[in-house]
């Protein structure tokens, strides 16, 4: 099968605007694209200065869009509260109509948003977090929480893993997708597969493998590499004009 093809977008400086956004993604999905995700940060490094909400980005698409599925790529529950996080997602997943996934990671210091805001930047506390605020986003959704998800059993879940190290990998693998971070090469793509394979019984059912790959590459390697996605990027300083090329080129 074909890997799905969606946009990966910074909402940055020009790309700030949800209205702006959210028409972007209203031509993704007239052209074919299946997805439109969006990064997720509170505050970035220079060049960058503006920096939108993911959340509220995402709303925007939603009521722009029909089919294309949405998300966050991805968001670190150390600096969320789970509770939050819980209820924006289902909001999101009913004003979709059913068409989030929610990108998980840890989150790193790199840019600043985590101990000037007094965030936990510790990476084994920062696993900790992740696990826990999967276990109680679960628990919510499976009717802790009122109204439940749209989709049934849950709202897709996938995990960021920084390329090659294995403890993300192994729990990506329990869940429902996989959005590696630095892989070399669509090599690395078919050591993955074949990792993860090991790790899931055989009627775990679907797992996706997301990879991100600059608008001037041909995905088609990632693809036969075993990517079940491939989402063209832009950087961290996307501009609408070269966004909307790469759109109108077709997925």
């Amino acid at each position: 099968m074909a890997a799905r093809r969606g946009i990966h977008l910074a909402p940055f400086d020009e790309l700030a605007d949800p209205r702006r956004v959210a028409r972007l993604a209203a031509r993704a999905e007239e052209r074919g694209w299946d997805g439109v995700f969006v990064w997720d940060h509170i505050v970035y490094s220079p060049p960058v200065r503006g920096c939108a909400d993911p959340w509220v980005t995402l709303s925007a698409i939603a009521c722009a869009t029909e089919r294309v599925l949405i998300g966050p790529m991805v968001t670190p529950p150390s600096r969320r509260r789970v509770q939050k996080l819980t209820r924006e997602a289902v909001t999101l997943d009913h004003l979709s109509g059913g068409r989030l996934v929610l990108g998980l990671g840890l989150g790193g210091p790199r840019h600043g948003e985590l101990a000037p805001f007094g965030e936990v930047e510790d990476p084994p506390r920062q696993a900790a977090m992740l696990d826990e605020a999967l276990e109680r986003l679960t628990a919510f959704w499976a009717g802790e929480f009122e109204p439940r998800p749209v989709q049934r059993p849950r709202i897709p879940i996938w995990l960021a893993a920084r390329w090659p190290r294995r403890r993300p990998i192994r729990r990506a693998a329990r869940w429902d997708g996989v959005f590696p971070i630095d892989l070399p090469g669509p090599d690395a793509v078919a050591e993955l597969v074949a990792d993860v394979a090991e790790l899931r019984a055989p009627d775990a059912g679907a797992f996706e493998v997301v990879v991100t790959h600059r608008a001037d590459e041909d995905p088609a390697p990632w693809a036969a590499a075993g990517a079940t996605w491939c989402l063209t990027g832009f950087g961290s300083t996307p501009t609408e004009d070269e966004v909307r090329a790469a759109i109108d080129a077709g997925p």
